[in-house]
């Protein structure tokens, strides 16, 4: 996909009068008004600006300008004008009800036969007790990591708060 498949937009009147409109109001995303300008320049039937004019005249690259015009040729003006979702999320593996599940197992009474939890042990716990398909102790660290009710944690009471610094303490001039 380069700029030599170059794809032609052309705008029909009610089209252009629809970004105009959208360029008017007086709220509207910074992307989504970029891309409408980009839109009515690089339109045939107005200025018809080739993808690298658009490119310098808007600070883009010239892969956007190609990418956007192919976009609103295939796939309508309302889908060039929105931003494009990420592809990259993936949906989280535990939800809140499987977290509280997690962290109770994590706080609560170690298995027989062993000291303490391990995140290989919690994590096939949760997927005994059919709360998960299957998760790996990474999923399982980085739950545990973002809550606070690690044993080790600062917060748990389990140190001693740190005493705040004298702050009329004479500043250092170097």
């Amino acid at each position: 996909m380069g700029t030599d498949t170059k794809s032609v937009v052309r705008l029909s009147i009610s089209e252009r009068v629809q970004l105009e409109a959208l360029l008017a109001e007086p709220r509207v995303a910074k992307d989504r008004a970029l891309r409408a300008r980009m839109l009515l320049m690089a339109d045939v039937n107005g200025p018809a600006w080739t993808d690298s004019r658009i490119a310098e005249a808007f600070d883009v690259v010239t892969m956007t300008v190609a990418r956007l015009r192919q976009r609103c040729v295939w796939e309508g003006l309302t889908a060039a004008l929105a931003a494009r979702t990420r592809s990259g999320t993936k949906p989280r593996k535990l939800d809140g009800a499987a977290e509280a599940t997690l962290i109770a197992l994590a706080c609560g009474k170690a298995p027989e036969g062993r000291a303490k939890w391990t995140l290989k042990l919690l994590a096939d716990k949760l997927v005994e007790l059919e709360i998960v398909s299957e998760i790996s102790d990474e999923t399982v660290r980085l739950t545990l990591k973002k809550t606070n009710s690690s044993r080790g944690c600062a917060s748990s009471g389990s140190f001693r708060p740190m005493p705040m610094p004298n702050s009329c303490a004479t500043w250092r001039t170097r």
